[in-house]
């Protein structure tokens, strides 16, 4: 095999698989080539993947060592995007009752969804997540998109308990933006006890679901959140925010139902350090 038919086939490897250890022996027999022309073509596309801002590749030394490809994208890749998504979002519209958006077209593109997803794992890129957990919404896509790519399964905790997913536990919690009692459900196989899980939610405004959320995964399953994603946030002056350490790619900072205005800019991840 040429030695450029091997890096495309590497690199669509690594990429394909995120975060999977893999000993360069693997390589060198799928490949018929030597440990050293193995090691030429990781150098190069370790170069190339942090030249492309997509990530990097990890070497790991020792019998059980080998090389992993760790996704990461830069904030400066996911500005551009962000600045886009915001100015669709402006428009006049999109605006729903309540102060809510209508984002259901975007949430279904592909492309779009693949870009928010990346936007999260450099968010996360610090911590070791076993599970990405979301709540039964719009918001399920973009979990998919996130667990993806750092390869790890998606839990989703349900509005109602589902006799066929077995033994369950829940949780009553207050709506932040109503105030109303509401129950949220995770059959007990889908997490085990103690693992550590970010939260990807679409749309936050008082933040009483995520809070709801973070409650029944620390105290019903004593897991560690390690991250909370959450593609928009809303101001809510009427009510104080229920969840303080988060992640938004996108801030409605003002909505004005009467004369049908809309102002949308950045959310806290890009002012967080690069």
């Amino acid at each position: 095999m040429k030695r450029s038919d091997r890096l495309i086939s590497l690199t669509r490897f690594f990429l394909e698989h995120p975060h999977e250890l893999t000993r360069l022996s693997t390589f060198t027999e799928r490949y018929d080539a030597s440990k050293s022309s193995i090691s030429e073509d990781v150098n190069i596309i370790h170069t190339m993947f942090e030249q492309e801002g997509i990530g990097s590749l990890h070497r790991y030394s020792g019998s059980s060592g080998g090389v992993s490809y760790i996704p990461y994208y830069s904030k400066k890749d996911s500005t551009a995007f962000i600045e886009k998504l915001c100015n669709t979002l402006e428009d006049p519209d999109r605006i729903l009752p309540g102060g809510y958006l209508y984002m259901s077209d975007l949430l279904g593109d592909p492309q779009t969804i693949r870009k928010i997803g990346q936007a999260f794992v450099s968010a996360f890129s610090n911590q070791t997540v076993e599970a990405v957990v979301t709540v039964e919404t719009k918001g399920i896509p973009l979990a998919y998109a996130v667990a993806a790519q750092l390869d790890v399964p998606v839990v989703i905790i349900r509005r109602n308990m589902q006799i066929t997913e077995g033994p369950s536990v829940s949780i009553n919690y207050v709506s932040g933006r109503s105030k109303r009692i509401q129950t949220m459900v995770l059959p007990k196989r889908f997490l085990n006890e103690g693992m550590n899980v970010c939260i990807i939610d679409d749309f936050m405004k008082g933040g009483g679901t995520v809070s709801g959320m973070v409650s029944l995964l620390e105290d019903e399953f004593h897991a560690k959140v390690v991250g909370i994603g959450v593609l928009a946030e809303a101001q809510d002056e009427e009510n104080e925010q229920m969840v303080e350490e988060y992640t938004s790619l996108i801030k409605v900072s003002h909505i004005e139902m009467d004369k049908k205005r809309i102002s949308i800019e950045k959310g806290n991840y890009f002012s967080e350090e690069s």
